[in-house]
């Protein structure tokens, strides 16, 4: 990494990675990078058996019982999908949100249009979260889930879950959230919040690869498989294996990119979660409170930093928010993201489409420095904006 580059787009994916997890990664793949659990032999076995480990790590973060119920996907958005259309069936009604990202908003879409499902999407307040009891007067006889966004990639509010899962199990509606932008930074517990599912990604708060994330699965949530292939099990069959993690796991998994998911959770292990998301949390007030003081600087749904991540989006009055981020670009080395987040109805919400805002969202290895550059430069954007 370019140690004059400020990095402030972790929310896209984190960045750099943890000191050497890619020559761990390389070393250990160049040792066992076979077929895992498709043989018998000693390579092979040893390959499952960094898989299962890595199964079992997140079944331990997320706290769930079953490891084998931790799926391997691409990505979130992945995971969503397959949560999605391997769980409704035509005629049925799901719940959801205004703060969704397009990964949730497009299936939905796709779902409806196809005359499959209805939805509801159920609108957030001023501060940027959802009310449990809107929940409540959304699901109806037709309702078979609720799926919400644990924390807003936009305004970085995290939601209510443990009440929201309290209303789904008392309703009998399984819950799915989206763990995108918590995974591997806000706690996360299956078992106590009644989650019937977790889609999570590991580029960014765990501290993997690209094209890695998941999709963990309580013990007693039916997903039907909508993918169908190769499991290296019961290959005499033509009917696609039903156990899991095959059930949703067709072709040979991306061993290479799950060592880097777990070189990720071995740094999050040894650092602890919650100190990572207090320095995190620390820069951001410190974000927050240097841009809130800025004339035409205008934050949003940032005042109150509890139950918040570690992310800010801004705008600078009369300026586009595009050119804000060339600006902070171009001049100060500042890697920031502009526009709609893959969000609109965020910022529908907030009053900032169709331009977006400025995201300013912050990770492990950002510093007080960097936080000192990015205030800077804004601080010299406004003064030239009010001239």
């Amino acid at each position: 990494m370019n140690p004059d580059i400020v990095y402030l787009d972790n929310a896209a994916t984190t960045f750099p990675k943890p000191d050497g997890a890619l020559d761990r990664m390389i070393e250990l793949y160049k040792k066992t990078g076979v077929s895992p659990g498709r043989g018998s032999y000693d390579l092979a076995v040893e390959a499952e058996d960094i898989v299962y480990d890595v199964r079992s790590r997140l079944a331990k973060l997320f706290n769930t019982p079953d490891p084998t119920r931790i799926v391997f996907t691409s990505n979130a958005t992945d995971s969503i999908n397959i949560v999605l259309q391997g769980m409704v069936s035509r005629g049925d009604h799901v719940v959801s949100t205004r703060l969704e990202h397009n990964s949730v908003l497009r299936p939905l879409y796709h779902l409806h249009k196809k005359g499959i499902i209805d939805y509801d999407l159920v609108g957030f307040n001023a501060k940027g979260f959802i009310d449990p009891d809107d929940i409540q007067r959304a699901i109806g006889n037709k309702t078979r889930l609720v799926i919400i966004n644990h924390v807003s990639n936009v305004i970085g509010t995290i939601q209510p879950i443990k009440e929201i899962g309290e209303i789904c199990a008392k309703m009998g509606v399984s819950l799915v959230i989206d763990a995108a932008q918590s995974a591997g930074i806000i706690p996360i517990n299956m078992e106590e919040w009644n989650i019937s599912a977790v889609a999570f990604t590991g580029h960014k708060s765990l501290l993997g690869p690209t094209g890695t994330g998941g999709l963990a699965v309580s013990p007693d949530l039916i997903i039907e498989p909508t993918r169908f292939g190769g499991t290296g099990v019961d290959s005499e069959s033509p009917v696609h294996n039903e156990t899991y993690p095959h059930r949703l796991e067709a072709g040979t998994i991306n061993l290479i990119g799950i060592i880097g998911l777990s070189e990720g959770l071995k740094y999050i292990e040894q650092r602890d979660m919650e100190a990572i998301h207090k320095q995190e949390m620390g820069l951001f007030v410190k974000l927050r409170d240097g841009l809130s003081n800025l004339e035409t600087v205008e934050c949003y749904c940032a005042a109150n930093y509890e139950n918040h991540a570690a992310l800010v989006s801004v705008n600078i009055k009369g300026m586009d928010p595009g050119d804000a981020g060339s600006i902070l670009d171009a001049d100060y080395d500042i890697a920031v993201r502009t526009g709609l987040h893959c969000a609109p109805l965020v910022h529908e919400g907030i009053g900032t489409f169709p331009r977006g805002t400025v995201r300013f969202s912050l990770g492990p290895f950002n510093t007080d420095e960097h936080i000192d550059k990015a205030i800077e430069a804004m601080t010299a954007i406004d003064r030239y904006n009010r001239r």
